[in-house]
């Protein structure tokens, strides 16, 4: 399926990026809240994903970005340290709806082997639990209940299929104990 279509893809990179102005931006002003005047260099601004993308790339042979790009707070040092101390404790959901899909683009646009091996040091880990709690029948109360609400949108789609695959397992050996 072509990511134009993809609604999860669209919500990814509609997610707010700070960015620091480059250049005067005559009438830009309403950008950071000031309607009619100027954006000065140096002007810090929330942006999302496509524009201060698009804003970061520069156009020609030689010439300067227009913006440059910062990471996102939910990918920031204190982040990646929490990730990397208990990845099961944070509550990737609070920092981003959409976590890993924004932490693959930003892993496009910024260089960093230490961000790719927490990321995936962080869904292996939640993944095991989070295949332990859709393959048990109590997997969803308790203590659980607060790791589950804090899952991403794609932790979400990995709990729903393994949940369904392991409903559909215990159907299937029903029905084939009743023959």
């Amino acid at each position: 399926m072509s990511t134009y279509y993809d609604i999860d893809a669209i919500l990814t990179d509609a997610q707010k990026l700070p960015c620091t102005f480059e250049f005067e931006g005559p009438g830009l002003g309403f950008l950071e809240g000031n309607v009619g005047e100027d954006i000065k260099p140096g002007t810090r601004v929330e942006l999302p994903l496509w524009l201060g993308e698009f804003l970061a790339v520069p156009t020609g042979a030689g010439a300067a970005p227009l913006a440059t790009l910062d990471v996102p707070a939910a990918l920031s040092q204190r982040v990646v340290n929490a990730l990397k101390a208990d990845p099961k404790t944070v509550e990737l959901r609070s920092q981003a709806q959409h976590f890993y899909n924004l932490g693959a683009r930003i892993m496009e646009l910024f260089e960093g082997e230490e961000m790719i091996d927490v990321l995936t040091n962080t869904f292996r880990k939640r993944a095991a639990e989070i295949a332990d709690h859709a393959h048990n029948a109590r997997g969803a109360v308790g203590e659980a209940v607060d790791f589950l609400r804090g899952l991403d949108e794609t932790e979400r789609q990995l709990f729903r299929a393994a949940h369904d695959n392991a409903k559909a397992v215990r159907q299937w050996l029903a029905n084939n104990k009743q023959t």
